[in-house]
């Protein structure tokens, strides 16, 4: 497993996975400003939470179908890096939000079956970064973090992106080298892969996972 592969820990609630997540490698750490998730945080729990974020490492605000009050208020409180777009955003929507907070946006992408991947081609011009990640079942009310992958085969030999991405859903300490290795990420996200019960982080899966990305010793 390459060590360059770049791990984003989404759902953070708590300085101490902070810590374990940075003190493991991670490259970002993600803050969900969406009421539904179980990992969900308000303007003034994140603000402190993103203040104890070390140097180097990316803080992202989640959003699902967010409106401009509503980043407004996020962004002019929580010191952020990179916005996350994770709902029904259109292109247009994505370029907006890009160009009134100065901000580079990621847009998820859910992904089903070989059809889905057509977006990629919409959303790749406007975003900075994609998030390839397992299309929610219909009756879900969570746009992620379901813990559920979809068929990695159908990014396997691909070669065409234009734009970083990350691949994300269900993965674990268990199947990441799998994934990484069906298709060529060079960037991972997970949250609940990490997770006692939805929503509880815990720093020794944390530290296993990232054992997991960076391989053997004899490998990093």
């Amino acid at each position: 497993m390459s060590q360059q592969t770049r791990v984003k820990i989404c759902g953070l609630k708590d300085t101490a996975h902070i810590d374990a997540a940075a003190q493991a490698g991670a490259a970002y750490v993600g803050f969900v400003f969406f009421p539904k998730s179980p990992r969900n945080v308000s303007i003034a729990q994140a603000v402190p939470l993103a203040g104890h974020v070390p140097l180097g490492v990316a803080k992202v605000a989640l959003t699902v179908n967010a409106d401009n009050d509503a980043l407004d208020a996020i962004t002019g409180a929580v010191p952020l890096d990179m916005l996350q777009l994770h709902g029904a955003e259109t292109p247009a929507r994505v370029a907006e939000v890009k160009a009134r907070y100065g901000l580079p946006v990621m847009k998820a992408i859910g992904v089903a079956e070989a059809a889905d991947l057509a977006q990629i081609d919409e959303y790749a011009p406007v975003a900075d970064q994609l998030l390839i990640d397992a299309k929610p079942a219909p009756d879900s009310d969570r746009p992620g973090g379901n813990g559920l992958p979809f068929d990695w085969q159908l990014l396997a030999g691909r070669k065409y992106w234009t734009k970083p991405w990350m691949l994300s859903g269900g993965l674990t300490a268990d199947n990441v080298s799998r994934a990484i290795n069906l298709t060529g990420a060079k960037q991972i996200d997970l949250s609940s892969g990490v997770e006692t019960a939805p929503g509880v982080k815990d720093a020794g899966l944390i530290r296993t996972f990232m054992d997991a990305v960076k391989g053997p010793p004899a490998l990093r």
